[in-house]
């Protein structure tokens, strides 16, 4: 996937603690027989920090 032009895609790790809530939240969703496309997917949304930034172009 590639972004268009004047889109910034930002993906950090959060701090400790919150990445740390993210990882076992997951392990605790696969765990519980949770589908792991699911569970990984929003182990990493809470993990991850990710920041979609438009920019505008004025000619």
């Amino acid at each position: 996937m590639v972004p268009r032009t004047g889109v910034t895609v930002d993906i950090c790790p959060r701090d400790l603690p919150i990445a740390l809530i993210g990882t076992a939240g997951g392990a605790l969703a696969l765990w519980a027989n949770a589908p792991a496309e699911i569970a990984v997917p929003v182990a990493l949304l809470i993990a991850l920090d990710i920041r979609v930034r438009r920019s505008r172009r004025r000619p």
